[in-house]
């Protein structure tokens, strides 16, 4: 017989994130838990967006162009899963996400290179920003004409809190690289910030500490997955996810209502505040059983929801190790797939849109993204695959481009 399924968390939309003790912005095992969830329990949890609401349903890019980055990202949790242990494998099988009915809307960001920039930020620095309408599973943008498309909808980050010895080695090791790409005009990690911390409902003492050795939410890691970005941890989709404290103090947050595979310009989900329904299950020694080794790597079996295009209506792009200055690389699938980025970029502006539209838009419509060969030296080679029928257009490569009419709203940029 089933039961009602209860709302372990409630947000507030209209309240300051930082002042809602049930949220959090670091990984450290003593934030204190938020709640209780029992083993094979199946419970709602309400998210705030990843940047704790600074961003409005608007035409300007200013928000975006002055986001505060020391506050993300905020998360629901921790959770406390009964019986869970350290050794154990937390099954995460996610049954649903929803935005909220009175916040039917999301958002897709560059942002500017001198704060936070992005995949492509050395080509576009500036700030930019579309707003996405939800109908249904669908959406479109005032900012990005002539596109609908279904979302698959997932959320960025979930995952258990490191020990205090997993926490120690991720600071050790990203403080080791900090210092190795010293001379570098990029940053290559942040280490912990004390500036903007929130430890959920910490007292004094606890909360000093969490601010100083707390991990950033920025990246994912190999010990607890984290902010991994998977566009197909969608509905259906069943997460194992090793547990390093008791309780395993599960969060998650930074729902997105699609993506595409990269969530290439940073910012580059469709980002949105809403719901997640979860049903929660305690692998007792699972670590060893599933061959976690040190208790790392995450796994995952994807759900059966994904948006169809059916067979010859994808169109793909090749980037390989060569930048577009006409630098050779090795074996470099990063300026492979940047290369990938921009044979898109450059295709699509046949038809009237502009660089960041198309930036944006590669960051949230459900492409595809492959490495299709790591073995040639000296050049890796990616792929992208483009949906063709999220366009009003016919868009194949026999076809004269017919140019879009921009009158409608551009996108916003500063």
């Amino acid at each position: 017989m089933s039961t009602p399924i209860r709302t372990a968390l409630k947000v507030d939309l209209n309240s300051p994130a930082d002042k809602q003790p049930y949220l959090h912005n670091r990984w450290h095992p003593d934030v204190p838990f938020c709640g209780s969830i029992e083993d094979g329990e199946t419970v709602k949890i309400e998210c705030l967006d990843w940047t704790g609401g600074q961003i409005k349903n608007n035409d300007s890019a200013d928000d975006i162009l002055n986001v505060d980055l020391t506050k993300i990202h905020y998360l629901s949790g921790p959770f406390e899963i009964k019986g869970a242990e350290p050794g154990d494998v937390l099954r995460v099988e996610i049954q649903d996400v929803q935005p909220f009915e009175e916040q039917p809307w999301g958002f897709t960001g560059v942002f500017h290179k001198d704060n936070g920039g992005g995949f492509l930020d050395e080509i576009y620095p500036d700030a930019a920003k579309a707003i996405w309408d939800f109908e249904g599973i669908h959406c479109t943008s005032r900012h990005i004409p002539g596109v609908k498309f279904a979302g698959l909808i997932h959320p960025g980050i979930l995952g258990c809190a490191p020990s205090a010895e997993i926490l120690a080695e991720w600071n050790r090791r990203e403080a080791e690289l900090i210092q190795e790409k010293s001379g570098s005009s990029r940053t290559v990690a942040n280490p912990p910030l004390i500036t903007n911390s929130h430890p959920g409902s910490a007292d004094p003492a606890t909360a000093e500490r969490i601010a100083a050795e707390g991990a950033r939410t920025i990246p994912g890691r190999p010990e607890h997955g984290g902010n991994c970005d998977i566009k197909n941890l969608s509905r259906g989709s069943k997460v194992y996810l090793p547990v390093h404290v008791p309780g395993a103090k599960f969060s998650v947050g930074d729902l997105h209502f699609s993506q595409g595979d990269g969530e290439i310009s940073f910012c580059g989900a469709i980002e949105m505040a809403g719901v997640i329904t979860i049903k929660f299950t305690v692998l007792k020694n699972g670590q060893e059983q599933l061959g976690m080794v040190n208790g790392r790597s995450p796994i995952f079996i994807p759900g059966p929801v994904q948006p169809q295009f059916g067979p010859g209506r994808m169109l793909y792009f090749e980037g390989f190790s060569v930048d577009e200055n006409g630098k050779q690389h090795f074996l470099d699938a990063t300026i492979a797939y940047r290369q990938s980025c921009l044979r898109v970029i450059e295709y699509l502006k046949r038809y009237g849109y502009d660089d960041y539209q198309i930036y944006l838009l590669l960051s949230a419509a459900p492409v595809e993204g492959h490495i299709a060969g790591i073995v040639d030296i000296p050049n890796a080679c990616t792929t992208i695959g483009l949906p063709m029928d999220i366009f009003e257009m016919d868009i194949r490569p026999e076809t004269l481009a017919k140019r879009i009419d921009m009158r409608l709203a551009p996108v916003s940029r500063k």
